[in-house]
C-alpha cells in the first residue's frame, strides 16, 4: 500500500491510524530487542515499520512524522524519542540494520524481480493500454504482493514508460506491419484533401460522418458509406491478434481527433490509427445502416400502412355498416323464426325477411361485405398488407445494396427468410423478360407466403408462374425485419445487431467460468433443492395472505375471484417535518451552480483524477479542473459553451473547453468521476439515514430531439411531431445515480433494464430493485433473481394479474380462481443449465441482457429457454404480488423510491434548462455523454446538499433544536432553491479556508 503522502513518504495519522499501521507485534519487538542503546533500538524500529509500510528503506531513515517516533518510543518504554537523532552517527548502521530486516523478514531485493515485473508491465501496457498512473500503481501493487523492495520512484517511472513505449511500437507494428502497400496507400489518402469539389473534405472526415435521412435515400447514403469503408480495405484488416481495448483505444484518436495531429504521427503510427479506425468505423456503419433500416421501416413502412389502412376502414365504414345493417336485419328475422317455430317452410321464410330487406337489396349488400371484409382477412388485415404492398418504390433502391454490402448470418429459424433475402435481391437486380411487376413463381420461397399475405402474392389474372413483385418483396422484408430484431439473423461484423449467441459463454471458456460464476451468483448446480424452498415459500405466501383476508386487511377478493388492493393512504407531513425543511432550506448557503461543482471537486482529488487524458497520459493542461467543470455545466445545463466561457482566463476560453470536451470528457472519465461521487455519499451520516444503499430504483427520462438523426424515433405522447430519446437511469435511496443508459425512442424499459443495473458505477450493489410497470415482464423477474437481485415493479392493473402456483392440488380457498396459473419446475430443471449459462454471461459483462432479452422473447412468443426463465420469474412475481396485497410497508417502500426518482427527474429539468430542455446532439455518443455529463452534475448537487443539510441539522441539534430522525428520514437532497443556475456563469471558487460555507439564519427572511 501506498500511503496517501505519495510515494515512499509519510502521511498525517491519527493515534487510531498509529495503531493500525504500525503496532510491533512479538517477532518486532524480538528484533528491536537484539539492539543494546535505545537510539538504535528505536531506528531499528522506525526502519521495520517504514519498509512494511511504505514498502522501501529511506535514503533518511529518520523523515518519518514526529508522531510515529513517539509512538514506537511509547511502545518501547524509551522515555526520550529525541535520541532517535543519534541514531545515524554511524553511517553503516542504518544499512546492516536494513540488511538483517530485509533477510529476516523475507523482503526481496528489487534487482532480483526486476526483470519479472519489467515484463509484466510489457504484458499490462500491451493488454490493456492503461496510462502511466495506472500501470504504475499496479506495479506497485505487484511488488508489493510478492514482498519485494520499492526501487526508486524515477526508476519505476522509467520502467513504465519504456514498456508503454515497448507496448505501442508492438500495436504499430501489429496493425500496420502485415498491410499490403495497395492497402497501406488507400488509408494514407484517407487524410488528404481533394484539390477539387465544392465540399473540401477529406474521405475520413466524410466517413466519420454518420448522419442519414429516415427515406430510401438515407439507406442507399449509409450502405454506401459500408461500401466505401469495405473498399479502403475494412474487410481484409485482421486485427483479432490486438487486445479489443488497444483497438478502441486507437480508434478513439482517428474518430474523434483532428486530422491535423493524425499527419503529424509518425507513419507506422498514423497506419495503425488508421487500421483501428477503419475497422471501429465498420461495424458502427453497419450498426448505423441497420438502425436507420429500422427506422424506416417502423415509420415509413409499418406504421404508415397501419395508419393508412385505419384511414381506409373508417372511409369504408358507412358502406360496410349500411350493408351490414341489411344482412343483420335478414339474419335477426331467421333466428327469430326458427326459435318461434323450428319447422317453419323456407318459403315462409323468405316471405318474412323480404318484409325486412328484399332478395335484391341482400344480394347486393353480400357482395358488398365481401368486396370490402374479404373472408380470409381478419379485421381487415389485409388493407394494412395492401398498403405495405404498395411501398415497393421505398424499399427497392436500397434492398439489393443491403445484401450485396453486409454479411448476414441467421440461426435454423432464420435462415429461410435470409435465403430468400439474398434471392430476392438478385431477382431484383436482375433483367426478365416477364412484366415489371411479377417474379418468376419458379424462384421464390413459397413456404414464405402466408396469412393474408397469399391473396396479395397470388393475385387473380397474373401470368403463369409468377408472383406479384410487390406483394411478394414486402412480405418476405417484413420478415426479415422481424427475424433481425429478434436476432434469428444477424449482422457478423455488427455490434448492435450481431448474434448474441455467438458472445454467450461456451464451451472451453464456460466449464472454466461456470463454477466461480455460479458461486458469484450463489446459483446451484442442481436446481431441485432450489426449487423446493421457493415451492415451500411460495405455498407459506399464499396460506399466510388467505389467512388475513376476512380481517381487516387492504387485500378483497371479488366475485369472479380477482385480487384487489386499496389504494394507500397519503400519510400528512407533521408540523415537525414541515418546519425542520423550512429551516434547513433556509440554512443553505447561496451558490452558483459552477461554483458548487467546483467545491465538490476540492473535497475529492480523485474526481478530477478520473478525467484522463484519451492517450491514457496525466493531464497536460494547467487548471484542469476548471475546464472540466465548464464542460460539465455547460452540458449539464443545456447551454453551450458561450455562457461559461471567460476570454481573459487561460482554462475558459473557447479553444480550451473545446480541447478538454474532446479529450478529456468522455463516457468512462464521466464515469469514474461518477464512482468518487457515490463513495462520497455513501459515507455521509444524513445519507445512511436515508437508506442503506441497497434499494435502488430504474426509471426513464423523456427527451425531444428536434435535429435530424436516426438515433431518435417518433412518439406523439412524449414526442409531438417530433422524435426523441429516454435516458434510463438508476437511482439508489441514498439519493445517488448509480448508472445510466440512452435508448432511441421509447422502447419498453423491461428490455433495458438488466443492462442499467447492471453497468452501475460505484456504491454498494443494491439487492432490490425498483421500476414502474413499463419495466416489468416475467423475463425480467426471471432474469434479475438468477442475477441475485429483489425485483419489485409498480404492477398497474393488479386485479387483473395471474397468479402462479406450484403445487397445482393446494387449496388457496379464496385465491383459488385467480391462482390458475401453473409453474412448469420440470421445464425449469431442463433448462437449469443454460439459464445459468446466461446470467453468468450477463454477470461478466460479455453479452447484454437486451440482446438475450430480444433474442428468448420474440414478442410476446418465447423460446424454450424464454418460457423457462419466465415460469422461474414467476415464483417471484406471484410473491411480489401477494406481498403488495397484504404489507403495507412494503408497497409503501416502493412508492417511497418512486418519488425519490420523480424528485432526481425534476431537478434534472431544472437544470437542464437551456434550448427549452431539448437535445440538440445528432449522434449517439454526444447524446450519452451529455446526458452523462448531466447525472455526474447531479451527484454533485446532490452531494453538495447532503453536506451542507448535514451540517445544518448539526447546528440545530447543538442549538437544542428537537431534531427528530423521522423527520430526518423524509428530508430531500433534491432542494434548488439556493442554487443559481441562470445567467452567465462565473468559475471563481472563493478561499474558504479550508472549511465550509457559513450556513445562513433561518429565522432571517431577508436572507431569503
Amino acid at each position: 500500500m501506498i500511503d496517501e503522502g505519495g510515494y515512499g513518504r509519510f502521511g498525517a495519522y491519527s493515534r487510531v491510524e498509529l495503531e493500525r499501521f504500525f503496532h510491533l507485534d512479538d517477532e518486532d519487538r524480538r528484533l528491536v530487542a537484539a539492539r543494546r542503546r535505545d537510539y538504535n533500538r528505536l531506528g531499528f524500529a522506525v526502519q521495520v515499520v517504514t519498509v512494511r509500510h511504505l514498502g522501501m528503506f529511506l535514503p533518511d531513515p529518520l523523515d518519518v512524522p514526529p508522531e510515529l517516533v513517539d509512538y514506537l518510543a511509547e511502545q518501547l518504554d524509551i522515555d526520550d524519542p529525541s535520541c532517535v537523532k543519534r541514531y545515524t552517527d554511524r553511517r553503516e548502521t542504518r544499512f546492516e540494520h536494513a540488511r538483517e530486516i530485509q533477510q529476516e523478514y523475507g523482503l526481496l531485493a528489487f534487482s532480483e524481480v526486476e526483470s519479472e515485473l519489467t515484463a509484466w508491465i510489457a504484458d499490462q501496457a500491451w493488454m490493456t493500454g492503461e496510462g502511466p498512473k495506472a500501470i504504475f500503481s499496479g506495479a506497485v501493487a505487484w511488488l508489493r504482493a510478492r514482498q519485494a523492495l520499492l526501487p526508486g520512484v524515477t526508476t519505476l517511472e522509467r520502467l513504465v514508460a519504456d514498456g508503454r513505449r515497448v507496448a505501442d511500437q508492438r500495436l504499430w507494428q501489429q496493425l500496420a506491419g502485415p498491410l499490403p502497400a495497395q492497402t497501406s496507400g488507400a488509408l494514407l489518402r484517407m487524410l488528404d484533401v481533394p484539390d477539387t469539389g465544392k465540399q473540401r473534405v477529406n474521405e475520413l472526415d466524410r466517413l466519420r460522418k454518420g448522419l442519414f435521412r429516415t427515406s430510401s435515400k438515407g439507406m442507399v447514403a449509409a450502405l454506401n458509406r459500408v461500401a466505401d469503408l469495405v473498399a479502403v480495405g475494412a474487410g481484409s484488416l485482421d486485427v483479432s491478434a490486438v487486445p479489443p481495448r488497444r483497438l478502441l483505444g486507437l480508434a478513439t484518436h482517428g474518430i474523434a481527433g483532428k486530422t491535423t495531429l493524425l499527419r503529424r504521427m509518425s507513419r507506422e503510427h498514423r497506419l495503425a490509427v488508421l487500421v483501428a479506425t477503419v475497422s471501429a468505423l465498420s461495424a458502427r456503419a453497419i450498426d448505423d445502416a441497420l438502425e436507420l433500416f429500422d427506422l424506416v421501416m417502423t415509420t415509413e413502412l409499418l406504421s404508415k400502412a397501419e395508419r393508412e389502412s385505419k384511414d381506409e376502414k373508417l372511409r369504408r365504414y358507412p358502406r360496410v355498416s349500411r350493408n351490414a345493417g341489411k344482412l343483420a336485419a335478414a339474419v335477426t328475422v331467421l333466428l327469430e323464426m326458427s326459435e318461434v317455430n323450428p319447422d317453419i317452410s323456407l318459403e315462409m321464410v323468405w316471405d318474412l325477411i323480404e318484409n325486412a330487406v328484399t332478395k335484391s337489396e341482400l344480394r347486393a349488400a353480400v357482395a358488398v361485405i365481401d368486396e370490402l371484409v374479404p373472408a380470409n382477412d381478419a379485421e381487415l388485415n389485409g388493407q394494412r398488407l395492401e398498403e405495405l404492398a404498395g411501398r415497393l418504390a421505398t424499399v427497392r433502391p436500397f434492398l439489393p445494396l443491403m445484401m450485396r454490402t453486409i454479411e448476414f448470418g441467421a440461426t435454423a429459424d432464420g435462415a429461410p427468410v435470409l435465403k430468400a433475402m439474398k434471392t430476392l435481391a438478385d431477382l431484383l437486380t436482375t433483367k426478365s423478360k416477364l412484366p415489371a411487376t411479377y417474379l418468376d413463381a419458379r424462384l421464390v420461397d413459397h413456404d414464405l407466403i402466408t396469412g393474408g399475405w397469399s391473396r396479395l402474392v397470388y393475385r387473380e389474372g397474373r401470368p403463369p408462374e409468377t408472383v406479384d413483385r410487390a406483394a411478394y418483396t414486402l412480405c418476405v422484408l417484413e420478415q426479415f425485419h422481424r427475424h433481425l430484431k429478434h436476432r434469428n439473423i444477424f449482422a457478423v461484423t455488427s455490434l448492435r445487431w450481431r448474434d448474441p449467441r455467438a458472445h454467450l459463454l461456451s464451451g472451453e471458456v464456460w466449464e472454466q467460468a461456470r463454477d466461480a460464476g455460479m458461486n458469484a451468483l450463489d446459483l446451484p448446480a442442481l436446481p431441485g433443492p432450489l426449487l423446493g424452498e421457493h415451492a415451500t415459500r411460495l405455498d407459506e405466501m399464499y396460506r399466510e395472505v388467505v389467512s388475513r383476508l376476512d380481517s381487516d386487511t387492504p387485500a378483497t377478493v371479488d366475485d369472479e375471484g380477482k385480487l384487489h388492493v386499496a389504494a394507500l393512504v397519503a400519510v400528512p407531513d407533521p408540523p415537525s417535518l414541515i418546519d425542520l425543511r423550512r429551516r434547513v432550506e433556509r440554512m443553505m448557503p447561496k451558490i452558483d451552480l459552477p461554483e458548487l461543482v467546483l467545491e465538490v471537486m476540492s473535497w475529492h482529488p480523485g474526481f478530477i483524477e478520473a478525467f484522463t487524458h484519451v492517450s491514457g497520459n496525466d493531464a497536460r493542461v494547467a487548471d484542469l479542473g476548471l475546464s472540466v467543470a465548464a464542460v460539465l455545466c455547460a452540458y449539464a445545463m443545456n447551454v453551450g459553451f458561450g455562457p461559461v466561457t471567460s476570454p481573459g482566463v487561460e482554462a475558459l476560453t473557447r479553444d480550451r473547453l473545446h480541447h478538454v470536451d474532446q479529450n478529456y470528457v468522455r463516457f468512462d472519465t464521466l464515469a469514474a468521476a461518477n464512482t468518487v461521487l457515490v463513495q462520497a455519499q455513501s459515507e455521509i451520516g444524513l445519507a445512511q439515514a436515508w437508506g442503506g444503499g441497497l434499494v435502488a430504483s430504474v426509471d426513464g427520462m423523456r427527451f425531444v430531439v428536434p435535429v435530424r438523426t436516426h438515433h431518435a424515433r417518433p412518439n406523439p405522447k412524449y414526442f409531438g411531431r417530433k422524435r426523441g430519446i429516454t435516458w434510463l437511469n438508476m437511482l439508489n435511496d441514498q439519493s445517488a445515480g448509480l448508472s445510466a443508459q440512452v435508448l432511441r425512442g421509447t422502447p419498453r424499459d423491461s428490455l433495458h433494464t438488466v443492462d442499467v443495473v447492471l453497468s452501475q458505477q460505484g456504491g454498494r450493489v443494491p439487492e432490490v430493485i425498483i421500476t414502474d410497470t413499463g419495466s416489468y415482464s416475467d423475463i425480467v423477474f426471471g432474469l434479475l433473481h438468477l442475477l441475485g437481485r429483489q425485483y419489485r415493479p409498480e404492477l398497474a392493473n393488479l386485479p387483473d394479474q395471474r397468479l402462479w402456483r406450484i403445487d397445482g392440488s393446494a387449496d388457496y380457498g379464496p385465491l383459488d380462481r385467480a391462482a390458475r396459473g401453473k409453474i412448469d419446475t420440470d421445464r425449469i430443471a431442463r433448462h437449469w443449465e443454460d439459464m445459468c449459462r446466461i446470467a453468468v454471461s450477463l454477470h461478466s459483462y460479455v453479452v447484454s441482457a437486451h440482446e438475450v432479452t430480444r433474442m428468448i422473447s420474440r414478442d410476446g412468443n418465447p423460446t424454450p429457454l424464454g418460457h423457462a426463465i419466465a415460469h422461474f420469474g414467476r415464483i417471484f412475481k406471484t410473491i411480489h404480488i401477494l406481498r403488495l396485497a397484504d404489507d403495507e410497508p412494503y408497497r409503501r417502500e416502493g412508492h417511497g423510491q418512486k418519488n425519490l426518482v420523480e424528485g432526481r427527474h425534476d431537478l434534472a429539468r431544472r437544470i437542464f434548462h437551456g434550448k427549452k430542455g431539448e437535445i440538440n446532439r445528432a449522434y449517439y455518443e454526444g447524446m450519452e455523454d451529455q446526458l452523462s455529463a448531466l447525472g455526474l452534475v447531479l451527484n454533485c448537487v446532490v452531494l453538495w446538499n447532503t453536506i451542507y443539510l448535514d451540517r445544518a441539522l448539526d447546528q440545530l441539534r447543538a442549538q437544542g433544536y428537537p431534531v427528530l430522525d423521522a423527520d430526518v428520514a423524509r428530508l430531500s437532497a433534491f432542494v434548488r432553491g439556493h442554487i443559481g443556475i441562470d445567467g452567465h456563469y462565473a468559475f471563481h471558487l472563493p478561499d474558504l479556508g479550508g472549511t465550509h460555507r457559513p450556513l445562513r439564519d433561518p429565522d432571517n427572511a431577508d436572507d431569503e
